[in-house]
């Protein structure tokens, strides 16, 4: 198994355990994609990704159709999804996904939380070349199913990555392959439990117990903070 496997078993990719955070931010992600593609999930692919996502997270089925029909209307604000740089205490290095509709406040308080702990914000680009952007599915195991001869047949598609992992098939893939990908899985009838994006480091810094108390600092307040989706680092 290759390095995006060894990433997430070494270290907790995202902090978000409260189930209250984790619909906030599909909820965002789907009026982000009912305003791009609209309401209908059998022509807007992406919102097909997040109604299963919203499925796994155990969200209840009439809180999806809330936020789709509350996307859907006209007084509805728009999100814009902007990813934020910095750095850290110790030289670390952090990319922060957001959804906003007041773009003003969103950066104040990113730029402030790195401030009190010892961070700086920094500009586009500073950071971003130390990770990979990639894309995965969570998708259920299917009788007789070769996953060399699956890696085989999606390598086209971008797939990079493969392996099975508590009965479901892990799927690593270039960023840009998200939806090559889905479209193969959903033409082959693949059940598709989850799909995300992260962001996987290249390098990764080791610190101390003691060094890391003040990055549980940076990552809570990022954590609290209803604009923030996403957090990676670069921490081993």
């Amino acid at each position: 198994m290759g390095r995006a496997f060894e990433y997430r078993k070494a270290r907790k990719l995202k902090r978000w355990g409260s189930m209250a955070k984790t619909f906030t931010k599909i909820g965002k992600e789907i009026t982000i994609a009912v305003k791009s593609a609209g309401p209908d999930p059998q022509s807007n692919s992406r919102l097909r990704v997040l109604i299963q996502n919203a499925k796994a997270a155990n969200m209840p089925k009439d809180n999806v159709e809330r936020a789709i029909k509350k996307a859907s209307s006209k007084d509805q604000a728009d999100f814009q999804e902007i990813v934020y740089e910095g750095y850290g205490p110790f030289g670390t290095a952090f990319m922060i996904e957001t959804a906003t509709d007041n773009p003003v406040r969103t950066v104040a308080n990113v730029r402030s939380y790195f401030n009190k702990c010892g961070g700086s914000l920094g500009t586009s680009g500073c950071v971003d070349y130390m990770f990979e952007h990639k894309c995965n599915f969570k998708v259920k195991m299917k009788d007789g199913i070769d996953l060399e001869e699956l890696e085989l047949e999606l390598i086209e598609a971008g797939v990079q990555e493969i392996f099975e992992e508590d009965g479901f098939i892990m799927i690593y893939g270039d960023f840009e392959g998200f939806g090559p990908i889905q479209k193969y899985l959903e033409e082959n009838e693949f059940e598709i439990e989850k799909a995300d994006f992260e962001r996987i480091p290249q390098d990764t810094l080791e610190l101390s117990d003691a060094q890391m108390v003040d990055i549980e600092k940076l990552l809570g307040k990022f954590e609290d903070d209803d604009d923030v989706t996403n957090v990676f680092n670069n921490i081993k």
